[in-house]
């Protein structure tokens, strides 16, 4: 009889076969979620951050009958929808941005174009159930 000890495989060269896939995909799988929220969250900061957005909610919360409809403070509820496009120094901005207030919520709408550090708002416009709230028709620049 030989009493002779089997020297044992290490717990990698017994699943080698199955971890490294396994890992690989997982890091595949998790650097793509990184990617995609991190493109998200930029552009949602960049639409957040740009003088049309602040101009109309500034507009908004200043407004006594839209604050009687929605409530005090007025703020975003959800996820912007639109762009905000800079090309030779001509830029644009089209925005649908859902808010809400203590009372109710509604819907923001924002169209504005310009040159250098100039804006003209086309459209600043709140839809709350069946009611709007118009802010402005062609204006003049704002800075």
């Amino acid at each position: 009889m030989n009493n002779e000890l089997i020297p044992q495989k290490s717990w990698w060269s017994s699943n080698w076969k199955w971890v490294l896939p396994l890992g690989g995909c997982l890091t595949l799988i998790i650097g793509f979620i990184v990617l995609v929220s991190s493109i998200y969250f930029g552009v949602t900061n960049i639409m957040e951050e740009s003088q049309p957005y602040e101009y109309a909610f500034e507009l908004i919360n200043k407004d006594e009958a839209l604050t009687e409809v929605l409530g005090s403070p007025i703020e975003q509820d959800g996820m912007i929808q639109g762009n905000i496009n800079w090309v030779n120094g001509s830029k644009s901005a089209k925005m649908k941005i859902p808010i809400s207030g203590p009372k109710n919520s509604g819907t923001l709408f924002i169209d504005a174009s310009g040159e250098g550090d100039e804006w003209v708002y086309h459209e600043i416009r709140v839809e709350v159930n069946e009611q709007e709230f118009e802010y402005l028709e062609d204006s003049e620049p704002q800075f």
